[in-house]
């Protein structure tokens, strides 16, 4: 079996053309149950704030969004406790120049932006996926013949800060985690 991550703005056929017989499920925030929950806007509560001891969050994106700092805007808490999958996104258009992630809700330290996905985006997404969706991955991994994960974007690489990161991506490394084919972007 093997994974692979495609966008899910591409034509279905497109996609079935290239990948024939394989299953296609889209993990994005509008996705049907149960794949949803791999979406990193899905509430499953509960979620371990990095480096901010004690605090939790609904979502994935809610701390990523929580700790972000633009030029005029600090960390946005509220973020943390969205639960409809909406309004989580804070963007340039509306705040101006993002500064950097805040390591921690009160911490002092603004990290660049690859630091901020390996210390903040990176282990939450891996939490989520080993506290809250473990059923799921396990099948994925039965799973014995090839699928597609749809997400939006595609970019598995940690490093590449030009292009938004593909939780996809990261789905299918977690999935295929041991494997020699499988890159080791976990911290």
């Amino acid at each position: 079996m093997a994974l692979h991550v495609a966008s899910r703005r591409r034509a279905r056929a497109t996609v079935e053309k290239e990948h024939p017989g394989a299953e296609i499920i889209d993990v994005t925030s509008r996705a049907d149950e149960p794949w949803v929950r791999f979406s990193p806007f899905y509430p499953h509560g509960g979620i371990p704030v990095p480096l901010s001891p004690g605090r939790v969050a609904q979502s994935v994106e809610g701390v990523w969004q929580a700790l972000k700092v633009f030029a005029a805007h600090d960390v946005d808490p509220a973020k943390l406790e969205i639960t409809n999958m909406r309004g989580l996104k804070r963007t340039v258009r509306a705040y101006g120049p993002v500064k950097g992630h805040r390591a921690g809700l009160d911490g002092t330290e603004l990290l660049p932006y690859e630091q901020a996905r390996r210390e903040i985006y990176l282990p939450t997404y891996r939490w989520v996926l080993e506290h809250r969706v473990r059923d799921l991955v396990e099948v994925l991994r039965e799973r014995e013949h090839d699928v597609v994960l749809l997400d939006y974007t595609t970019n598995g690489d940690v490093g590449d800060t030009s292009r938004p990161l593909s939780h996809a991506a990261l789905l299918r490394d977690h999935v295929g985690r041991g494997s020699r084919e499988a890159p080791e972007v976990w911290p």
